[in-house]
């Protein structure tokens, strides 16, 4: 549970730092599930912010995706947000060329993924939100592959008050 966005920034910062530390981190696959509103573009922008990505940070919304990168050199981090929100139909992902986007390196942040099922590579983890009220979330983790399972093991077990698979 997170009692107001401190704890949705908190979360972020903790993981984006994770993320660059566990191996295979740097290119997860990460699906935000939750209602309009539930705040997954929030937590994104709060995890780019950490991983240090500088600028303006725009939802995806219209875009369907925002590229962003961190870092230069050997120490670039490439991290690609989708928004599948406007998509009618799941083979809209394979149309845009999305394919090699998720063939390639990189933190890949879903939201939105049901609109194009059967299309995405199986994520690494699930979070799913939901809103209690303006400031309280739920939030469910969930490992949907063993490298995800491992990370999950390693979050649990190293973040005190963190959300968890339940």
């Amino acid at each position: 549970m997170w009692p107001n966005e401190a704890a949705t920034q908190a979360f972020a910062t903790a993981l984006a730092a994770a993320l660059q530390s566990w191996p295979g981190g740097r290119d997860a696959r990460i699906e935000l599930r939750g209602n309009l509103g539930a705040g997954k573009t929030t937590l994104v922008r709060h995890l780019l912010r950490a991983a240090g990505v500088q600028g303006r940070i725009k939802s995806p919304t219209y875009a369907v995706v925002e590229p962003h990168q961190t870092g230069t050199g050997d120490a670039a981090w490439p991290i690609w947000h989708f928004d599948f929100y406007r998509f009618n139909d799941p083979q809209e992902w394979e149309d845009a060329g999305f394919r090699d986007i998720f063939a390639g390196p990189g933190l890949k942040l879903m939201e939105w993924p049901d609109k194009v099922t059967g299309q995405l590579p199986p994520p690494d983890w699930v979070i799913a939100l939901e809103a209690i009220d303006e400031n309280q979330r739920r939030v469910d983790i969930q490992a949907q592959t063993p490298q995800g399972q491992d990370w999950l093991q390693s979050w649990t077990s190293t973040t005190t008050g963190a959300p968890h698979a339940c």
